[in-house]
This record gives structure tokens, C-alpha cells and sequence, in this order.
């Protein structure tokens, strides 16, 4: 059986000013203020997607290890400032500490994450922040996701993620959560594999 429930209300506000708010974070924010019985917090999910001609077999070697740090450190090190293992080695459990500054701005913040999930199948990690500036700022949530989408033999799209969750007392926070960084590595990361096919290549 299929149903459906629907909710109708006649108003004399023009639908433009309805939708100054529908159409935007205002209207859980004043969710939030007005019904603060019913939502207490904002959760969304913001990401990034780059179609690359590498398959996504070469891509996980770095992304589904500690070599993603390592290189990003590397490539981007006024991006990714610092980074250390706390423990492990690259599998599920693996506790890492990061210091990043997002372009634009001035104040790096240093955060731990632990691999939580990593799927070798489908190409998918997950790491939620569990101490650090993140969450210092106000985030009650804070998950960066990797997936590389395999597209053919030899292309593939590296999804990168963040997943978050904030008091909507912070409205702020929203501008905060950035897949900028993300983006940047995932640019850097594809230059550097073509570069060091190029030289396999040509040696």
C-alpha cells in the first residue's frame, strides 16, 4: 500500500519572501529558534567531486593509507601544516593528528581523527574528528569521507566529503565547515601519480 500525507496553508506573505527563507539555512535556523523542542541541531554534508583519467585502483594505494597525509604534507604543506600517527597503521583504528590552515584564512586548527571505516571493496574511508579545534569551535560532528568511484578502466572520481553537525545557536559554523582543503589535495594527489607515471615512463 502506498500513502502519503500532505500540509496546506493559505497565507497573504508573497511566495518571494517564503522562499527567502525555504530556500536557504534560514529556515532551520528559525526552525530551530521557534520549535527548539523539535530540532536542536543542523546536520549536513558538503563535497567535492573531481573526475580524473587515473584509475581508482592507483588512487586508493594513497587514499585508502597513511600515504594520503604523508603526500598532502608533501605537496600542500601550507595546507596540511602538521601531521602525526597517534596509533596505528593505516587500518581501521588508526588515530591521526592534523594542523590545517584553509586558504583564506589565518588561523590553522590542529584536530585528531580515527579511521573509523574503511571499505578496500568500494573505495571508501571515514574518519571522524574525535578531539581537537573542530570541535573546540562548536561542531558536535565533524566526518571527512573519501570515496574514489571507480568510472572506467582508467578514470575514476574522488569524492571527498565532510559530514557535520552543529547547535543551531552557531549559524557561523556553516561558513567553517570547508571541503577546500580537500579539493587542493585531491588536485595535488592526481598531478603528483601522473607525474610519477611520466617518469616510470620515460626511465
Amino acid at each position: 500500500m502506498k500513502a502519503s500525507k500532505s500540509h496546506e496553508l493559505v497565507t497573504d506573505v508573497p511566495a518571494s519572501e517564503l522562499w527567502n527563507i525555504y530556500g536557504t539555512l534560514r529556515f532551520v535556523q528559525l526552525f530551530h529558534q521557534l520549535l527548539p523542542h523539535v530540532l536542536q541541531n543542523v546536520e549536513a554534508i558538503k563535497s567535492h567531486e573531481l573526475v580524473v583519467d587515473v584509475p581508482a585502483s592507483e588512487l586508493w594505494k594513497i587514499y585508502g593509507t597513511l600515504r594520503l597525509q604523508e603526500l598532502v604534507h608533501q605537496l600542500l604543506p601550507q595546507v596540511l601544516q602538521n601531521f602525526k600517527v597517534i596509533r596505528g597503521d593505516g587500518g581501521v583504528g588508526t588515530v591521526i593528528q592534523v594542523t590545517v590552515l584553509s586558504p583564506g584564512s589565518s588561523n590553522p586548527v590542529t584536530y585528531t581523527t580515527e579511521f573509523v571505516k574503511i571499505v578496500n571493496k568500494n573505495y571508501i574511508l571515514e574518519a571522524p574528528t574525535i578531539e581537537g579545534d573542530v570541535l573546540n569551535l562548536g561542531f558536535t560532528k565533524y566526518v571527512t569521507r573519501f570515496e574514489i568511484i571507480k568510472k572506467g578502466p582508467s578514470s575514476s572520481v574522488i569524492k571527498s566529503s565532510v559530514a557535520y553537525e552543529f547547535d543551531d545557536a552557531r549559524p557561523e559554523l556553516e561558513a567553517a565547515a570547508s571541503t577546500t582543503p580537500l579539493a587542493l589535495a585531491a588536485r595535488a594527489i592526481v598531478k603528483y601519480v601522473k607525474e610519477q607515471k611520466a617518469t616510470e615512463s620515460s626511465s
